[in-house]
């Protein structure tokens, strides 16, 4: 089983000073009207996209299963501190100490504010079983005080190499022993021109140490778009595609009891969709229901005494069976996918694009990428794996935010004491004993 990675660092309370000050420095240094989580987000691949492959560059690498997280690098420069934070899907930060990274041009002095796009990811070494958390760095926004969302991907990949992933190695390199003090290894991800895929499955994917969800298709020409970004394609075969939902239970009524759940009897697992927020409350509908067998229920989910209810799931289509199937739960997302992307999915899941199917048209693929390149004015970008784009300068952000207020420590209050049971009853107008008329053709 895949082991999906705790995120490491100490946790900035929300609502705080700190936590309302960095969150608006993010969107100062991205040049963004909102304080939402920036990081962009991939569509699932449809037959449709063969063509955008053949038509546009693109670089392909695989999907690594892990944390999606961007890592926020501030430095005061009046002070020349420099800290380091992750932010992950549900827009919280977390203080990453020992974490340090130096100027490209001087490494005496720290690199300036910084955004990076990765995932956090825990590698078992096949031999040892010793496990070794890693980020795997694929994009940035902001470098060295400098926004880049505006530049194409391969400068926007070079500036990552050039001034953040190579002077941090020469450090490594020069100064072994601060390696005891990082929370995690920072690496950079290897991509590749989208005609060489068969190389990714071939060679890449057989080496990892890490898990697997597929391929990750992102055009080299585009800007770095925040939320939802078509250019940017997540392809599996159509018989692994997921969609995230929210997981909500249905008990029957306790006999004698009819307002009362009945938590020992297997319940109707309902998944709801996400519609968006509704002043900032998430609105989800019902959208279907998730087959779980009766052992299932009985031997693996009642004795976890986890919470199961209100908690976001990731389920795949069993085609002969026809229904929904758990996969696990994806705690590390602050919502299910949204009913748009869930459309685009089941599209993949119907017009999906098998393995073959995309290595025969890798030669299409690169005689055109070969012949934009030989037509006036191409010329696409160098071999990501052998030399890496060197950007323009681009005109430094001008800082007009206060100083941030100094780190503070969460507070971690005790736990209160309470009764584990199956189940809970989540905070909800409805009843678990209420719900649909009809849920899976049957009357409730």
């Amino acid at each position: 089983m895949v082991r999906i990675p705790d995120l490491p660092g100490n946790p900035i309370p929300h609502r705080t000073d700190q936590e309302l000050w960095l969150k608006r420095h993010v969107a100062f240094l991205c040049r963004l009207d909102n304080e939402r989580f920036p990081g962009s987000q991939p569509v699932s691949f449809a037959a449709k996209d063969l063509d955008k492959l053949e038509a546009q560059d693109y670089w392909v690498a695989e999907k690594s299963d892990g944390v999606r997280v961007l890592l926020l690098v501030h430095t005061d420069m009046n002070t020349s501190d420099q800290m380091c934070y992750l932010i992950d899907r549900h827009n919280t930060y977390r203080e990453l100490p020992g974490l340090f990274f130096p100027h490209h041009e001087d490494p005496r002095k720290p690199l300036r504010d910084t955004i990076v796009d990765g995932e956090l990811v825990v590698d078992v070494d096949p031999r040892t079983k010793q496990e070794t958390l890693r980020y795997l760095a694929f994009d940035c926004l902001v470098v060295d005080n400098q926004n880049v969302m505006s530049r194409p991907l391969d400068k926007r990949y070079g500036r990552l190499q050039k001034w953040v992933w190579e002077p941090y190695r020469k450090m490594m390199r020069d100064h072994p022993h601060m390696a005891l003090q990082q929370p995690f290894e920072f690496k950079v991800k290897d991509v590749k021109f989208s005609y060489h895929v068969e190389d990714v499955f071939n060679i890449d994917i057989p080496q990892l140490q890490h898990g697997n969800d597929g391929l990750i298709y992102t055009c080299v020409s585009t800007p770095y778009a925040p939320g939802t970004d078509p250019n940017i394609l997540k392809w599996k075969p159509p018989s692994e595609n997921s969609i995230d939902f929210k997981l909500v239970l249905r008990f029957a009524p306790t006999p004698g009891k009819p307002a009362a759940p009945d938590f020992q009897t297997k319940p109707i697992f309902e998944l709801h969709v996400w519609c968006g927020d509704d002043r900032g409350v998430p609105r989800y509908e019902f959208y279907d229901v998730m087959h779980v067998e009766d052992d299932e229920w009985e031997s693996r989910m009642k004795m976890s005494s986890e919470q199961l209810d209100e908690r976001i799931v990731e389920v795949h289509w069993d085609p002969e069976l026809e229904h929904w199937r758990m996969m696990r739960f994806r705690d590390d997302k602050p919502n299910g996918n949204h009913k748009s992307v869930v459309d685009n999915i089941i599209k993949s899941i119907a017009d999906g694009v098998e393995k073959d199917v995309l290595l025969s048209r890798s030669s299409a693929i690169r005689n055109k990428w070969k012949a934009r390149a030989a037509a006036p004015g191409g010329g696409g970008p160098p071999p990501p794996a052998t030399k890496a784009a060197h950007p323009l300068p681009l005109k430094p952000i001008q800082h007009a935010l206060p100083p941030p207020p100094p780190p503070v420590r969460a507070q971690r209050p005790d736990a209160p004491r309470v009764e584990q049971r199956y189940s809970r009853l989540a905070p909800s107008p409805w009843s678990k004993v209420t719900g649909p008329a009809m849920v899976g053709g049957i009357y409730r």
